[in-house]
């Protein structure tokens, strides 16, 4: 993956403020990716979500905890939806390697530790999500890699 890749997270604007539901995308590949999950983020604000908001200030009007309840929602439905409604892989790095490189594949102490979390219900994979946002969220977390890794996984190799 390239450095542009490898920086990508899933970054909220400021809460409260009129973009507050919106994700921070940059120029390049990742964008793609981000405006798919922003597509997921809007429906569940707008059209899921319970709350006295109209529907403009069910945009605006979220905080932090919301953003992340928001972004856990839209993974797991695309995770649950790229399984076929019977699964939801969700992938995390550990600290420590999973898997060792092969003759076949360069090191980059990233792919080898990686864990894979597997889900029946798209309820727990979505609680386990939230429970583990920052990691998707978070400054230098490759969320937006795991993210793929998790689609990836999720549909399975073979589909």
């Amino acid at each position: 993956f390239s450095c542009e890749w490898t920086q990508a997270c899933f970054r909220f604007r400021e809460p409260y403020s009129d973009l507050a539901y919106a994700l921070e995308a940059e120029e390049g590949g990742t964008r793609a990716v981000l405006m798919a999950v922003q597509a997921h983020i809007i429906k569940y604000l707008l059209f899921v979500r319970n709350t006295e908001y109209t529907h403009l200030e069910r945009l605006c009007r979220i905080s932090r905890r919301e953003q992340g309840m928001a972004l856990a929602v839209a993974l797991a439905e695309t995770l649950w939806a790229a399984g076929g409604g019977r699964t939801a892989v969700t992938c995390l790095v550990t600290a420590a390697a999973h898997a060792a490189p092969s003759r076949d594949c360069r090191a980059d102490n990233f792919a080898e530790r990686i864990q894979l979390f597997e889900f029946g219900e798209k309820a727990a994979a979505q609680e386990f999500i939230f429970d583990h946002i920052n990691c998707f969220k978070g400054e230098g977390s490759h969320g937006v890699i795991l993210y793929l890794y998790s689609l990836l996984f999720s549909r399975t190799l073979e589909r």
